[in-house]
Parts: structure tokens; sequence; C-alpha cells
């Protein structure tokens, strides 16, 4: 689970693998997945030794982070890739091979929102899963200003349009919406 002020819970992230079908021998991508590695190590953990996580993200800090907790807990399922995720095909994982992605708190972070998605869709093969967790729009005094959070509506219609099917929408915690796609 991550925390905020002492304890307070923001994403169930349990739940959001278990919504995802994450599971031994898949091959997944946290995509922005930022410098605590906080769906990294959990993805690392159940997909199993002959899985494979990649931890995507632009921030070179990040992935430095990520590399050094990799080796600390011998993590050696877990692949840091440096990428503009905004660029079509700039991600050097190969096309069509991820079961799973995730987007977890990362499209509220650009106004590419789409060209991010479409690069998902690129690295996920047919009947691949991606998961999109972002912050819901409430009036709470943490989180991204109310006018970069974005509309589940704007990801649901646009995923739609770059080829998804919307399975479902769940709560991924007090704060954030789930939203699970299937590429067809």
């Amino acid at each position: 689970m991550v925390n905020i002020n002492g304890g307070n819970i923001l994403l169930d992230v349990d739940y959001i693998l278990k919504k995802a079908g994450v599971g031994p021998n898949k091959v997944v991508a946290d995509l922005g997945c930022g410098t605590s590695g906080h769906f990294v190590f959990p993805l690392s953990k159940a997909v199993g030794k002959h899985g494979r996580v990649y931890a995507v993200d632009i921030l070179k800090i990040a992935l430095e982070s990520i590399a050094r907790r990799v080796k600390i807990e011998r993590a050696a399922n877990v692949t840091t890739v440096w990428s503009n995720l905004e660029v079509f095909n700039a991600t050097k994982i190969e096309s069509s091979c991820l079961d799973i992605t995730f987007l977890i708190n990362t499209l509220f972070l650009s106004h590419k929102r789409l060209e991010i998605i479409r690069e998902a869709a690129r690295m996920l093969k047919r009947d691949g899963s991606l998961i999109v967790v972002d912050w819901q729009n409430l009036n709470i005094p943490f989180g991204p200003p109310a006018e970069e959070r974005v509309k589940k509506e704007l990801i649901i219609n646009g995923a739609k349009n770059l080829g998804f099917k919307f399975d479902e929408e769940f709560l991924a915690g007090p704060y954030h919406y789930g939203l699970l796609f299937t590429k067809m």
C-alpha cells in the first residue's frame, strides 16, 4: 500500500495488481514508475523469477533510485528503461511484447496523454491489459491541482479510439480511480 501522512492509504497496490491479473511469468511495465518503486517491487514479486518488469521513466534520477533498490532487493527480473513516453516508439521495449502496462499517477503529469497511451498500446500484446490509475477530481489538500487532474471520460474515449476495449472502472484508493482496458 502507498501511504501519506503516517498511514492514510492512497493506493491499494495489492488490489490494483489483482484487478490487472498480474501473476507468475507475466511481462509487465510500470510506465512513469517514479523514484520509489511503489509498484515496481510488488510487480517483481508477483511475476516471479520467470516474469519480467520494465520500470520506465523520463527522469534518470528516478531510474537510478530504482536500480539501486533492484540491487539491494536482488530483483533480477526488473529492467530500468529511460524513455519519453510522449514520443511514439521511443521506449526501448519491443512492440507487442507486454502482457500488462500500468500508468499509475502518470497521465496528469502530461498534456500529451493520448500519445502516452498510444506508446503503451504499441508495447502491449493483443488482448493485453492497460491499467490507468489517476487522481479523482476531489477537493483535497494534496495531489495535483484540480486543473491538472485527468477526467476519466477523456481517457476512456481516447483509449477506445486507440484500439482498446474499456472493461471496467474500479476504486483504486480513496482518492484515485482505476480504469481497466484490453487491447483489441
